[in-house]
């Protein structure tokens, strides 16, 4: 956590999460989720999505380490949501895409941290009312 003090309004540093679709491949195999969305465009076509996805667990669990970059110790955080609000399209190429992280201390009570975080692919945001809660003290 940063050595400064946390106030409502405290911004945390920005983080920028890169995917690939060998990163989806590996999570696919780590979480033992194989649907065909997040690894054959052809599948992903018939749903009416542009190319393959990104897991949405996947999206939610790298959001959050913008929250326990900044807090030190991933045990601090006592509770996460997020509603997934649009999906990550990664390419079929080396490039892969960006997802752009930013969070900010909404609300402070007995020392526990209430955190916003915005994910945005573009313009588009693609995690809704996500918020981390987190132990300060």
């Amino acid at each position: 956590m940063s050595a400064h003090v946390v106030e409502v309004g405290t911004e945390l540093p920005p983080l920028v999460l890169h995917y690939t679709r060998e990163d989806l491949v590996r999570y696919a195999g780590a979480s033992g989720d194989f649907n065909p969305i997040h690894w054959s465009d052809r599948a992903a076509r018939a749903l009416g999505m542009p190319s393959v996805i990104a897991h949405g667990m996947l999206t939610m669990g790298k959001a959050l380490r913008i929250v326990t970059d900044w807090v030190g110790d991933p045990a601090r955080v006592e509770g996460y949501f997020v509603r997934f609000t649009k999906p990550v399209p990664v390419p079929d190429d080396d490039a892969g895409v960006d997802v752009h992280v930013t969070a900010r201390v909404t609300a402070l009570e007995d020392g526990l941290a209430t955190i916003a975080i915005d994910a945005l692919l573009g313009e588009t945001r693609v995690l809704g009312s996500a918020q981390a809660q987190v132990r300060c003290g």
